[in-house]
């Protein structure tokens, strides 16, 4: 039974067990039947979104705002918010196809910035890049576990040699799991099925006044998911779209369960120094990821053989449990394990076991 496994799938991963009760209480209450233009669902909204704020600590002149994915987000970002370019730096499969993709969308000039997996951001090498009215990066690249700290170094130099621009940021594995510096992004994109423990299936929005104003000056209303559109609504504590309210309802409740971020954030790190200690200490694995100043706290990369992770896959299985693929390039010589907050530190323990055999 699926249900006995212990997954560190990178997403979607674990929910938190408390979502089976959840799910019945949502249920009972009525509100899975109740119209998106009721009292009862904009009760729901403006308390999820309330509280949502509070646990994340986003700053109160913040919107938040839901849609059904972080992918689709992407597409929001590129039609409201692109006036004359932008430039997108990436260094795995997310980051690149979301350069890809907003490419695609055909807005003036789109520019993409290739890095290394263990390099740090060298602004020498890109051309021009005062020209730029947006920024948009990975913040936390779940198919090879880097990322990009908004309290570190790195990510200080992005924002000091680009605050003329927008900054967007994707924090999909990043959301719930650390804390994030919301006063150096304007527009920051997630989906809940990785650090938030819920069942795929809802996109979150977070975006700044300065986004907002860029979106007036974009003026884009001939999509439905102009970024105008859907301010107009959720200003109203409605939606432009009939939503996801089951996941409404479950990220409300999961948000009153949790605590505050920032001890979310300690354990989160505490943990996954701990893991990559162990793993380089203990085992005979090897870290995709080897400069340390790079690493992901929310997604851990392990390289081997092909061979070497065809096998440990299997004695996982026979284990009930479930290591993450690798991704892209890296799929047939790594697995990953999630370091989200939903997975139980006996699990981990469990994963630490098999590792060592």
């Amino acid at each position: 039974m699926l249900s006995k496994m212990i997954t560190f799938y990178p997403g979607p991963s674990k929910i938190y067990p408390q979502i089976e009760n959840y799910l019945q209480d949502a249920f009972k209450s009525g509100i899975l039947h109740m119209n998106h233009r009721s009292n009862a669902f904009m009760d729901l909204l403006k308390e999820c979104i309330a509280i949502f704020k509070q646990k994340q600590r986003i700053p109160d002149d913040f919107q938040v705002y839901f849609t059904s994915s972080a992918t689709e987000c992407w597409e929001i970002v590129a039609q409201s918010l692109i006036s004359r370019n932008a430039l997108h730096i990436y260094n795995g499969a997310f980051g690149k196809k979301w350069f890809e993709y907003a490419s695609r969308c055909g807005r003036n000039e789109i520019r993409g910035f290739e890095f290394g997996i263990n390099d740090e951001i060298d602004l020498e090498k890109i051309k021009d890049l005062e020209k730029f009215e947006m920024l948009c990066f990975t913040q936390n690249e779940t198919s090879n576990g880097t990322q990009i700290d908004g309290n570190r170094k790195q990510n200080d130099s992005l924002i000091e040699a680009f605050t003329h621009s927008l900054i967007i940021q994707d924090i999909t594995s990043s959301l719930g799991g650390i804390e994030i510096d919301w006063k150096k992004g304007d527009v920051w994109l997630a989906s809940v099925q990785k650090c938030l423990g819920l069942p795929a299936g809802l996109g979150v929005m977070i975006v700044s006044p300065k986004a907002i104003k860029q979106a007036e000056k974009v003026n884009d209303r001939k999509f439905y998911n102009s970024l105008l559109f859907i301010e107009e609504n959720f200003r109203n504590y409605q939606t432009h779209y009939t939503p996801n309210v089951l996941n409404i309802y479950l990220l409300m409740r999961v948000m009153q369960q949790v605590t505050d971020i920032q001890a979310v954030s300690l354990k989160t790190k505490k943990r996954a120094n701990d893991f990559y200690d162990f793993i380089d200490t203990k085992t005979s694995w090897k870290l995709l990821i080897e400069n340390t100043r790079v690493r992901s706290e929310t997604v851990i990369a392990i390289k081997g053989s092909e061979e070497e992770i065809l096998r440990i896959k299997q004695k996982a299985k026979e284990k009930n449990i479930i290591l993450g693929n690798g991704y892209g390039e890296w799929k047939n010589n790594t697995f990953r394990i999630a370091n989200f907050p939903a997975i139980e530190d006996w699990e981990f323990d469990k994963l630490k076991q098999l590792l060592i055999l």
